[in-house]
């Protein structure tokens, strides 16, 4: 055991729960010095809402074995000796295998997966219990060579009334890199690939209505300086960064949800 391990007490719906945090001072974001400890408890105070967005889903953790700049894998499903507050629930990959994928369902098991050197959540847009059946429309806006952030808020907003044309309420938060993830509640009535084809359709009207400022081109070269809408990310075990969640870049930002009065 590690000399220099911090036990960090942290609440939840079923008590306080000791996690133990082994190199507290290992530095993963070197420009800001921000420490895994310093992770650790940044997760203890988005602990709540960040289960309230992220839990109860199928997970997937991005592992790095030191600092963002070290090398990094997904881990899936729960490590051996993992806690008993950490579970798993079996889900259908696209090539028709079974696996299981690890499920946080209290702040306790985030900062657990912290422990397991998680910079990056990976949510699936379904819950749990009915892992086939997406309940939210993610729509990925990524800014092209030559746009930025600000070019993806006016997008964002049309994108915002199409989505309430076909009656959904749709959400914002930043992707915690260049772009924007809006994503909308949906009834989890159909599979992936009928989400897939909502998104194809929601990503080519807006196109059509707004031609000089978004493409569903995937051919680089023909994109120009517009936001991409990358319908991929709607398959089945494609995920983006969960709300809240970390990025392994270099001034360490966050995914950060964002009132629609606030995008500007």
């Amino acid at each position: 055991m590690s000399s220099d391990a911090v036990v960090l007490m942290v609440a939840g719906p079923h008590g306080p729960r000791d996690v133990r945090v082994s190199s507290p001072k290992r530095v993963l974001w070197p420009e800001p010095g921000i420490t895994k400890l310093d992770l650790a408890h940044y997760l203890m105070e988005v602990g709540e809402a960040f289960v309230r967005a992220n839990g109860g889903r199928p997970l997937s953790l991005q592992r790095f074995s030191g600092g963002i700049d070290g090398e990094q894998f997904f881990s899936k499903n729960p490590p051996k000796g993992a806690p008993d507050y950490v579970r798993a629930v079996p889900v259908i990959y696209p090539s028709g295998r079974t696996h299981p994928q690890l499920v946080i369902d209290e702040p306790a098991a985030a900062v657990w997966a912290v422990q397991m050197n998680t910079i990056v959540f990976h949510p699936w847009p379904s819950r749990a219990e009915l892992s086939d059946n997406p309940d939210e429309l993610r729509i990925d806006l990524d800014p092209q060579p030559g746009t930025g952030f600000s070019d993806t808020i006016p997008v964002a907003v049309e994108l915002k009334n199409l989505l309430a044309e076909a009656g959904l309420t749709a959400f914002v938060k930043t992707s915690g890199n260049r772009g924007l993830h809006v994503f909308a509640p949906i009834t989890p009535t159909c599979e992936f690939l009928d989400m897939r084809h909502a998104v194809i359709g929601a990503a080519r009207e807006l196109e059509r209505r707004v031609p000089t400022q978004v493409t569903t081109n995937w051919r680089k070269e023909k994109c120009g300086e517009r936001i991409f809408i990358e319908d991929n990310q709607a398959n089945r075990d494609r995920t983006m960064a969960g709300a809240y969640s970390p990025r392994p870049l270099p001034h360490a930002p966050v995914s950060g949800p964002l009132g629609w009065s606030d995008l500007a």
